[in-house]
Formats: C-alpha cells, structure tokens, sequence
C-alpha cells in the first residue's frame, strides 16, 4: 500500500494504483470524461489534470501513478486553471445545440461546463464538420460533431464487446470516431456506448427525439430474456415505457446490459398488443368480450374436456420467462384441476432429463465467480448469443489468464482467447466429452470408466484435458443447446465425470430469464405428467398456454401448431394478438414484466422482485391475478392470495440455495450412435428469443434478425454438389424450407446450420433432426 495526501487528506491505495482512485477513496471527484472504471486508461481529455507538489506542470490524475509521501491537490489555483483550459478547448468546436440534444439534462460536459466553462468564447473562426455516420438501428450517430475523441466508445468495443467495430481516423481537428467502410456496428453489446458516451455524440436510435430526460420517471427491473437477470432502470412516461437503461450491480450485471435487454421495450408499445379479451366464436370469427365473460368461457372450456376426455387430456404450457408467481399458479392451477401435464422448458428434447437431476439446475456458482475461475469448459452453448453478459464476464477473465475451453457445434467465434476448441455434429457431443474423460483418466494414471471402452481420445481432446487438468479453480458449464439435447441427461452425466475427476464445479447457465424460478415454482411434471415435448407429441384436448408461442418458443414448431389446432379448447393467457389467434380460443391479455409484480430468479439462484414500472395497458391484468382468479372459478383450493408476494413467499420459503444441485443421478456413456447423414445446427436468434424481443422494430432491423441463412462447411458443400449464394431447399422428415446457401469453414463436417424460432424455417421442425439439402 502507498499512503499520500489529496487535498489534506491521507489515503491509502494499493501500490500501482493512480491519483484519480486515491481521489475516489476519499470521496474527491476530479472532473473527467476519458476516464471510466471498466475501461483502460486513456488519458486523452486532460480534463482531470490536477497539481502534483514538485511536479513542474498539472498532471493528469487518471495516468498519474501514485508515490509515497505524494501530495495532491485537486482545488488549487493551478490545478482550477488548467481544468478550466481544458474546457475552454473542448467547445471550441463543439456545436453548443443542447437544446435540440437527446443527452441534455444528462451530458457530462453539459455539467462540468457550469462549472468550468466560460460565459463566452474567444474562439471567432468557423467550427469544423463532422458528417454523420450510419452505426445501424440501435445506435444513432447523426452529430458527431458533438465528439470530444475521449474513445470511451473504441476502447469498450475491444476490451468489453471483444470487436473493434468503431475507431480514429485523421489527426488534429481532422480526427473522427468512424465504423469500417460500409459495416454497421452489430455487437450484441453496442448499446453500452451510448451510456459511455459523456456528450451526445451517440445516442439511442429508437428513442431519439421522443422525450427530453427530466420528462421521465425512472423506476428499477429484472430484465426477463436471460439467465443473468441483468438490473435494469425503466424510464416512463405518460405509462408508455421509453427507454431502458442498466441499474449497476457489481454482483450480477456489473454497470452494462444487452442490447436485447436495452432495445426490445419497443415491442412493449407494439401494435400488437392485445388490450381486451377476446373469445372466438363458432364462425371463427374473434370479438372483444369483457373479462367475466373471458373467464366463463375458459372455465366452461376445461370443464367440457375434464369431463368428457379426463383431466388428463389437458396440459398447461408456458415460456421461461413467465414470473416466479405465474409459474407458481399456473402449477396450482394445472394440479388443482388434476393434470400433472405442465412444463415451461419448450425447447428440452430429452425425456429421461428429469429422473438425471436431483435438484434444480443452476450455475453452481455465483456470477461474479465466473471472473475469477482459472479454467472453464462450455459445452453445447452459442455463448455471445444466448447469454451475452455471461460472455463478457468470461472475456474479462480471459485477459487475466483464465483458459476458456468449448466443445460445441458450431465454431461460432467467442471473441475472447480460446485455449483449445472441439467442434463436432450434435449427436457427437457425448464422445466429445467422453474422449476429454479418457484423456484425463490415463494422464491422472486412474482407470478409464468402463463407460468408455473403446474411446479413444483426439489431439483436440487431449489438449482441453490437459489445459483443464492444470486448473486449481475450474468449472464444467453446459450451454442452453446441450440442455435441449436428445442426450442432455447423458451429456450432463459425462460432464459430471469430468467435474468429479478434476475437482471442478459443474453449473447450468440454463435458459430464458426464470428457469430456476419455474423449477422452483414446481412448473414440471411429476407422477407421470408429460412434458411438453410430449404434450405437443402427443396432441391434448386442451392447452392453457401462457406468455409463450409455441411454433416458435418449441423445439418442434411443426408439432406445437399441429396439437394445437386439433385441441378443442386452447387459453392462451398472452400479451400479444398474433400470438395466438391461429390456435387459441380464448385469448386473456396478461402484463409482461414492465405492467407487472414479479420475482425472476437468474441462474445463480439469487430471486429478484420487481414491481410494474407502467399500468397495464388497456384491459390487461397481470398475470398471476388471472390464474388466481381462474383458480376460484374453477372452486379449486389454495387461490387465496391477495399479493404477489404471498404467492412468491409460498415459493420461495426458506433458503432457495438448499433446492439447488446439479447432481446428475444417471451413469455416464456414449449414448446413441451418431447420425450418418446431415444433421441439423439450429440456434435460436438472439433477437428472437421471445416474443417481445421479436416485436421490437430496432432489434428486428438488426443484421442478426436478418433471414437465417443454410450454413455448411467447404467439405460438405463439395459432396452435395452445390456452389454458395444459391438458393436451395431443405428438408426434414417434417417439412421443407428455402433459403440462401452460405459457406462456413468453422461448421463441422455433416452439419447444416440451420437457425430456429424463425418463421422461415418453422417447417423444418425439431432443432436435431436429419436434413437434406438439395438444388431448386
């Protein structure tokens, strides 16, 4: 530790430390903009330049390092002069519009202009131009003319989003941030530069000229289309949700947040939006009803299948991101009626996954661990995809030495330093990792499980075993694809094997934003219920579906649309029109997370309650009210609750980390051979994860919502015959789609990535089935 003096002030810091974290230690704000705590040290806006004793000019206190007996001075006539200097500099050219400019009220040189600025220029000579740039529909730079070059925005790309998709251009007055030649900035993380940016030089392109900020009210959330349950700030106004932005938690989300979480508030106020209920009639045709009626009508429904096909014939669906609450209900409501029929996992294949756990999935570690992990091995994840802030973590921790290995599917490129990679088919994901098993077996000297007679490890495999042998901290970390897998139970138990032999952690970074609260909640079969796979599989006579759209939430859209409209009484309890009006015939408006009281519970375990941030719009009500009422009308015990959070507090009893394990109860293997033909890679589109996220217009007109493309390596192309850029059709045992054909070196040999959750690719069905690819 350096002990010195700022402002008369003694402090200590860590040696290495710099003038402007002394300053902060002792609660002195030094005036800044290049500056920021998650970014390297720039030290480009001078606008922190304080008085260092014995030094002969102020320096600046963010690059400044620290010295015993050093003594500072923040407020001193000297260091007051040059902070002012610097000021005097920066609006020279700065086109003073704040009037018209989306970041007044909230512009860092905006407020250290008060105080540091003059009243009037001296500067008479014509202030430089700086055209606009096209950064795509989530990011506006139309004034760059307001840019101080403080490259907050260059250095988060490379050190936090991993791509360097903005830099410098030019020297002196002639210098420019700028994107490369014809790209649009597409990191799933680019929102964070608009927070970055102390001026208005970047701002939010959807919310752009639609409030000023001293206009909205700010309340907290839980973001619900990820596991990391990211913190977040709704700002409103009038009731209509207009921005969101991060709430910083050190613990979960750190000060950033995605931009699905930021930008898909827009499908919030989208047209879509179902306001009343609705009730179709015998011809077909939907009509707004009032909501006594909607509920008798539902009641009527279920009662006419309990009676006439058994209560077994009706099931209760529902998407991951439904609250802890409505999970909660929705089981009591299925139970009450004596069905064992309800599961909200949409997208799990494997049958025999619920026998394997003894518990509730979940990480198996604090989110904040994951930084500090020396080793990790991620199976079967599409990890900037699926769980954007999880991926940053790791790219951090990766620049501080920690070795990322992956066994995958689809080589996507992580962007973080990969120490060893395997990259198979899908069904060969369980001897991927019993040949890592094998590996590490004979170099501990230990006897190979019997499991694994006759395997016989890879090159790649022995590497990740060895890099993976070598760890003091490591985890096993299974992906959302390795979950949904026909094998997940085996692949689960293998990963098991490698955790036990390594003395590792083995976690789920588990799907959607409240899969550990709807296990939790109880939101599974038990007793012989079907899950909904089998629910779907094997058409019911009734369905109550909440929140979710099953042809695109389910693995198998083509067997979701079929079951349903062979029901004879489907609810859907859903925030949007479209969602369900093909199948449904009873349509409830239910709050999504912003109209609504909730809990969502991320995938460390740790529960966060949040309450509605706007009323509900028009006649929707939340959720949980609905299935409680329900539960009343149908004369079924325990719907007594008043409160949101009685129904959460029945949940959530006790110590939630009790119920937590990912202890796998099945033996290790190789499972089922793998496939002979062309197998099927289906990822789920980050934007279109759920149904909000898929009515966004911002995050829709992003290139990775654009149609999905058929994807294969150069060796596979060779044996079909085809050339890349043409059109051609593909088919499954289900159905057949028409897409664009794409070559991709980073795919394995008889993969053919095609992604799901989209409407052109629906009818190819499940996400493992075998393809054909053939010429139009």
């Amino acid at each position: 530790m350096v002990e010195i003096t700022i402002d008369g002030k003694t402090v200590e810091v860590p040696e290495g430390s710099m003038v402007m974290h002394a300053a902060q230690k002792v609660g002195l704000y030094v005036p800044h903009f290049c500056y920021h705590k998650k970014l390297s040290i720039a030290a480009n806006c001078r606008m922190c330049l304080v008085d260092v004793e014995k030094a002969p000019k102020p320096l600046p206190a963010c690059a400044t390092p620290v010295s015993k007996g050093m003594i500072v001075h923040t407020q001193s006539e000297k260091a007051i002069k040059a902070q002012k200097g610097v000021m005097e500099f920066l609006l020279i050219n700065h086109p003073l519009d704040c009037p018209i400019c989306d970041q007044g009220g909230e512009c860092q040189l905006q407020d250290l202009a008060v105080g540091y600025g003059g009243s009037t220029s001296r500067y008479q000579e014509e202030k430089r131009v700086v055209f606009h740039k096209n950064l795509g529909p989530l990011v506006s730079a139309q004034e760059m003319a307001r840019c101080i070059h403080c490259t907050r925005c260059v250095r988060f790309g490379q050190e936090v989003a991993g791509v360097m998709e903005l830099g410098m251009i030019g020297r002196g007055e002639h210098s420019e941030i700028t994107s490369f030649v014809g790209h649009a900035v597409e990191s799933e993380l680019s929102g964070n530069m608009i927070d970055v940016c102390p001026v208005g030089a970047l701002t939010s392109k959807p919310f752009r000229y639609s409030a000023r900020t001293w206009e909205l009210a700010r309340r907290r959330s839980v973001s619900p289309h990820d596991s990391n349950g990211a913190n977040l700030v709704v700002q409103v106004k009038n009731d209509r949700v207009m921005r969101v932005v991060p709430f910083e938690n050190e613990a979960v989300n750190e000060c950033w947040i995605s931009d699905r979480d930021r930008f898909s508030y827009e499908g919030l106020n989208s047209a879509d939006r179902l306001t009343a209920p609705m009730v179709r009639g015998k011809d077909g045709q939907w009509r707004e009803v009032e909501w006594t009626e909607a509920l008798d009508a539902v009641i009527e429904g279920l009662d006419g299948v309990r009676q006439s096909y058994g209560v077994k014939q009706i099931g209760a669906l529902s998407s991951a991101y439904a609250t802890t609450e409505e999970f909660a209900l929705l089981a009591r409501l299925a139970r009450g009626i004596g069905t064992q029929n309800v599961d909200f996992r949409l997208r799990q294949t494997d049958a025999g996954f619920d026998a394997a756990r003894s518990g509730t999935p979940w990480l198996g570690m604090p989110i904040a661990e994951l930084g500090a992990l020396d080793r990790v091995l991620i199976v079967g994840s599409f990890l900037r995809k699926d769980h954007p802030l999880f991926a940053q973590r790791l790219r951090q921790a990766a620049k501080r030495g920690t070795q990322v290995l992956l066994i995958d599917v689809a080589g996507d490129d992580p962007l973080l330093p990969v120490a060893a990679r395997l990259t198979v088919t899908p069904s060969e994901l369980p001897r991927a990792l019993a040949e890592v098993s094998v590996a590490l077996a004979r170099a501990a000297g230990t006897e190979v499980p019997a499991a694994y007679a006759g395997v016989e490890p890879g090159e790649v495999a022995q590497a990740i075993a060895a890099s993976f042998a070598g760890g003091k901290n490591a985890a096993v970390l299974l992906g959302n694809l390795a979950v949904n897998h026909p094998q997940a139970s085996v692949l689960a138990a293998n990963a098991q094997g490698i955790a036990d032999a390594t003395d590792a952690r083995l976690g789920f970074l588990t799907e959607g934003g409240n899969t550990v609260g709807g296990y939790l909640a109880d939101a599974v079969p038990h007793n012989g219920g079907l899950n909904a796979a089998q629910m779907l599989a094997q058409p019911l006579k009734a369905y109550i579906v909440l929140h979710a759209e099953p042809t695109l939430d389910a693995d198998d859209g083509v067997a979701a649309a079929r079951a349903l409209a062979g029901a004879e009484f489907n609810v859907a309890l859903t925030s949007f029109k479209s969602s369900a009006q093909d199948w449904a015939h009873v349509m409830l408006p239910v709050s999504p997370f912003t109209e609504t009281s909730g809990t969502y519970v991320n995938a460390e375990g740790r529960a966060q309650s949040f309450k509605g941030t706007v009323r509900p719009l028009g006649q929707t009500r939340p959720g949980w009210k609905v299935l409680r009422v329900l539960g009343n009308g149908l004369h079924l015990d325990n719907f007594d609750d008043e409160t949101s959070e009685s129904v959460r507090d029945s949940v959530l009893n006790g110590e939630v980390t009790t119920r937590l394990s990912n202890r796998i109860q099945t033996a290790a293997g190789l499972g089922q051979a793998a496939k002979a033909g062309l197998e099927r890679v289906a990822d789920v589109p980050i934007y279109f994860s759920d149904a909000i996220a898929r009515r966004a217009e911002g995050l829709q007109a992003a290139p990775a919502s654009n149609t999905p493309k058929v994807r294969v390596n150069a060796q596979t192309l060779q044996t079909l015959g085809l050339e890349a850029g043409q059109t051609v059709r593909v088919r499954s045992a289900a159905g057949s789609a028409e897409l664009a054909l794409q070559l991709d070196e980073r795919l394995p040999n008889r993969a053919v990535r095609v992604s799901a959750s989209h409407a052109s690719t629906v009818a190819l069905g499940g996400a493992f089935v075998e393809l054909n690819v053939e010429r139009i």
